[in-house]
């Protein structure tokens, strides 16, 4: 595991490297655990898979943090798996246009438009968009970061 961090003026840092047996609960307890007791300490958004052993680790050790499900890694694969191959560039497109967006307000639009468009001949893709609204866009409740790297360390856009 090679957890980052983002810090408050938007640069990336690698937190560990470290390697593990388990992906039960009481592992990722500990492991989160272990970054608390190194320092890491002001987390308000943990974005990971959808791991339900993660999941709870998180919310035992950051109680006030938000969870998202990582747009990239997790989500975006499994959404094309719902896709005929012939069709996944233009459903990972209309995907990826929702994060070029500059205001929550459109994000959320963008996000309903695309599932909207995708029912009719992709119904499993709009059905797994509409479950999976809320944990993917957990970010927008954060304010939108400014910098050279914000682009890239935050899950605003591309």
């Amino acid at each position: 595991m090679i957890p980052t961090g983002i810090t408050a003026e938007g640069g990336r840092e690698i937190l560990v490297v470290d390697i593990g047996d388990s992906e039960d609960t009481t592992f990722w307890a500990a492991f989160l655990r272990s970054l608390k007791k190194r320092g890491l300490g002001g987390v308000r958004l943990v974005i990971s898979d959808a791991h339900e052993g993660l999941k709870a680790a998180i919310r035992k050790c950051f109680q006030r943090a938000s969870w998202q499900r990582c747009r990239v890694h997790y989500y975006i694969r499994n959404l094309l798996a719902t896709v005929p191959k012939g069709h996944s560039q233009v459903v990972a497109a209309a995907f990826r246009s929702i994060f070029a967006l500059g205001t929550v307000a459109e994000v959320m639009a963008r996000w309903d438009e695309v599932a909207d468009t995708l029912e009719p001949k992709h119904p499993k893709a709009a059905a797994s968009m509409r479950s999976a609204k809320t944990e993917v866009l957990a970010f927008i409740a954060f304010s939108k970061p400014t910098g050279a790297r914000s682009g890239r360390t935050t899950r605003w856009n591309g």
